[in-house]
């Protein structure tokens, strides 16, 4: 259990670093695109183009985030495989707080009270989830259910991708919430993969919840990196949260046999809800009112831009041109 738990700490503050890394990245790329007065940047329905996304994936900032992204995903598969999901996702859906606090010491940006609040609360419930938290399940889960596994990745970042780019400017909330739900998956189909222990390089790739993982992997890293071009809208953030802790804690309570201590199932459920409560009460109110206050900016230099305490970027209306964003932030 301990182990598990620094790995899931480890990963999370892999994601928490990653994530300002990126968004000062992808925010680069689109304030480039604004000073240009682009018109290939974005889709006919406001949001990002796919070679918009791509010239924000390939700064090197975004590529030093991507690299402990993967450091991050790594650590986190280890976690998934030693703690109950309902712990270890939430663990590093952690990687907000961590981000919040990075970010006073990277960005410049100053936490206001609700903030602190919101961190101290993610922190307490992360107590009471740790000593709740029982044995994981077996993780055992017939051929057909990783098939489903599959299919429901495939239908979440496929449907989900070509919604989102309809959506254009308007997507922020929902790129955040089907890049949790693919994370989520990630996290499942990491869980359930066989042919890891003990190593057998056919039976893996023989398995489809292998192609799951690519699947919700890559397309959860895409849609996120969308989100943050689009805007940072602490909705989007919320749902983020939500998609990546709620739906595989639950998955693996009634499908792989997570369980808590016993006699402490109220501890267990207490300290996942407020931990979600507070994850996302740390995006909402990070997210400063007229892109001013609680926020902070690096040198005046034009190579990045600012990151609220959530840990996902906010230019300002004139920089990002996206309008009708809706609030988020992961």
């Amino acid at each position: 259990m301990l182990i598990g738990l620094l790995t899931a700490v480890a990963a999370s503050a892999c994601y928490g670093t990653g994530s300002v890394l990126q968004a000062v990245g992808s925010r680069k790329s689109a304030r480039r695109e604004a000073a240009a007065a682009s018109t290939t940047g974005l889709t006919q329905h406001g949001g990002p183009s796919l070679s918009s996304t791509a010239k924000a994936a390939v700064t090197w900032e975004f590529l030093v985030g991507t690299v402990l992204d993967f450091i991050g995903f790594g650590l986190g598969a280890l976690a998934a495989r030693l703690l109950p999901l309902f712990l270890s996702q939430t663990v590093i859906s952690a990687n907000l707080v961590i981000t919040a606090v990075l970010s006073i010491k990277l960005l410049g940006i100053r936490l206001n009270a609700r903030e602190w609040v919101s961190i101290g609360v993610v922190c307490t419930a992360l107590v009471l989830l740790a000593t709740a938290a029982g044995p994981e399940g077996g993780g055992d889960a017939s051929t057909a259910t990783h098939w489903w596994l599959l299919v429901a990745s495939v239908l979440v970042i496929g449907g989900g991708t070509l919604i989102v780019r309809l959506l254009g400017s308007r997507a922020a909330i929902l790129a955040g919430l089907l890049s949790g739900l693919g994370f989520g998956a990630l996290g499942v189909g990491v869980r359930v993969l066989n042919g890891i222990d003990p190593f057998h390089l056919p039976t893996l790739l023989a398995d489809p919840a292998l192609y799951a993982i690519l699947v919700a992997g890559v397309g959860g890293m895409y849609l996120h990196t969308v989100a943050l071009q689009i805007g940072s809208v602490n909705g989007a953030t919320a749902a983020l949260v939500v998609g990546e802790t709620v739906v595989p804690g639950i998955l693996g309570v009634l499908w792989l046999g997570d369980s808590s201590r016993p006699g402490f199932a109220w501890m267990a459920i207490l300290g996942f809800v407020v931990a979600v409560a507070g994850a996302v009460a740390v995006a909402w109110f990070g997210e400063p009112e007229g892109g001013a206050e609680g926020t902070g900016t690096a040198p005046d230099d034009g190579s990045s831009a600012p990151v609220h305490a959530a840990g996902a970027a906010k230019a300002t209306e004139d920089d990002t041109r996206a309008p009708d964003r809706a609030a988020a932030g992961s």
